[in-house]
């Protein structure tokens, strides 16, 4: 049976279903956050949806040793996904970005060198599934019956065994996770393997710029994302960019927030330089740095590092992920070993005027006000989210009416859907109160227009107690 009468020719009945008031708004993601970052494994300039940081660390490979000397470029995509992880994320949308194109390791697999003497004949070339300095520690050998190729990384072994290059090639190609392979030439097909040699070393194009960021930020434009972080680089760098970044999707309709780290500890750096950088009503900018394990050194009696506040920025956005879009970050608990720096209470009354989100040690490691770089209406970060919720449920109960009739009943019907969906985050106290409309004027509906009018009360935060007592 059609839902929708085209035409009534032959004798019969005819059933129109009108299915307005059944619509309803789905769930909204609230806690997704996207990174880029460089990494030592993966492909480059590509989303991978991570669930833990275990699927971080086989995706994109272990980071490297931390180091603050000059000329230093630690990998950073893993570590900062390890402070997300361990500030509560579940589902983060990671883009590994390089500084120009990393080179992917190789082995040559030579025949038999010719009889007259001469070099021996390259037979086919094994190359790293990705690039990165990952796949330097893979050991590649020959049997000594020179018919299987080992390829070891780690604990992963793998065996490829075949009478001829071609066999060989097959073999690698079909079942090998670490390597994959060229194919013989038409001559070379039959040949047999005499030995294999390392060719060139993996890079990781780990010295990433801004411009860099800015490509791995515009992978993430059409993701589901509500809160993004660059890793391992600052405000007073990557502000601009990320910046750009967020009216960008802003005007597509993809709104989300960024957590930036501060370029330093000093208060004095942060409030000229950084806090001037990012003012934004959709920036949250973090500061100190923290301290944290670096799981490279291994064997090291102490693993403890100071890591700069681009990854503290990481730490939070992981704890702000967790959190519904009206529950403040003021207060909360985040799980940081220590931080690089205490401030003192004037520091922090300075910071907090500038619109910097302050790490303080208060039972544990907690965030002294959650507010955003933002002097006007958006403050607090909860009021960012809950506007940024009611933006993207009205858009979702929206959607469906589009190019249905633009008439007196199915506007009540749309107005119904948004009434529930407000109704609810009312229920959520996420709203205090809100008024709704759903109008159009003759020419509005010639044109094809519904206009919604809102007015929303949202919730705020306590972020003072005052207390007077009367003692008698």
């Amino acid at each position: 049976m059609s839902e929708s009468i085209g035409e009534m020719i032959l004798p019969g009945t005819y059933i129109e279903v009108r299915s307005e008031g059944l619509i309803g708004v789905g769930g909204i993601s609230t806690g997704n956050v996207g990174m880029v970052g460089s990494a030592a494994k993966g492909p480059v300039g590509q989303v991978r949806i991570l669930g833990s940081y275990g699927e971080a660390v086989d995706t994109f490979g272990a980071y490297d040793r931390f180091s603050t000397a000059a000329g230093a470029t630690p990998l950073s995509l893993v570590r900062a996904l390890e402070q997300a992880f361990k500030g509560g994320a579940s589902t983060v949308y990671a883009v590994r970005i390089a500084n120009g194109t990393p080179a992917t390791a190789t082995w040559s697999v030579k025949g038999p060198a010719p009889g007259g003497g001469g070099p021996a004949p390259e037979l086919i070339v094994l190359t790293a599934a990705s690039a990165g300095t990952w796949a330097n520690s893979i050991v590649v050998t020959l049997s000594t019956d020179k018919k299987t190729i080992t390829a070891v990384l780690g604990k992963l072994k793998e065996e490829f065994t075949g009478a001829t290059v071609k066999e060989l090639a097959a073999s690698i190609n079909s079942g090998s996770t670490l390597l994959t392979s060229s194919a013989p030439t038409l001559a070379n097909e039959g040949a047999a393997p005499d030995s294999v040699s390392a060719g060139a070393a993996g890079s990781n194009g780990a010295n990433v710029a801004p411009s860099d960021a800015a490509d791995g930020l515009a992978v993430l434009a059409n993701q589901p994302v509500n809160i993004v972080a660059v890793a391992g680089l600052d405000a007073n760098t990557v502000g601009a960019t990320v910046l750009g970044h967020l009216e960008a999707t802003e005007n597509d309709g993809r709104e989300r927030i960024a957590v930036l780290g501060a370029s330093s500890d000093t208060v004095a750096t942060i409030t000229s330089a950084d806090a001037n950088k990012v003012g934004n009503m959709r920036a949250i900018l973090v500061a100190p740095g923290i301290v944290a394990d670096d799981a490279a050194r291994v064997g090291e009696a102490n693993k403890s590092v100071g890591l700069p506040a681009s990854y503290a920025a990481a730490l939070v956005a992981g704890k702000l992920s967790t959190l519904a879009p009206h529950i403040s970050l003021t207060n909360k608990d985040v799980p940081a070993d220590d931080l690089t720096k205490e401030y003192t209470r004037a520091e922090q009354k300075n910071l907090l005027t500038n619109r910097v989100l302050v790490l303080q040690k208060n039972l544990g490691i907690r965030v002294l006000k959650g507010i955003t770089t933002d002097n006007g209406a958006f403050r607090q970060i909860s009021v960012r989210r809950i506007v940024d919720y009611a933006k993207a449920g009205v858009r979702i109960g929206s959607n469906p009416y589009i190019g249905r009739l633009n008439n007196s009943r199915v506007r009540a019907a749309l107005k119904a859907t948004l009434d529930g969906f407000l109704s609810g985050m009312v229920l959520d106290e996420m709203l205090i109160a809100y008024k709704l409309d759903v109008s159009a004027t003759r020419a509005q509906e010639i044109n094809g227009q519904a206009i919604v009018t809102m007015t929303l009360q949202p919730t705020f935060s306590i972020d003072f107690v005052k207390v007077i007592m009367n003692l008698e």
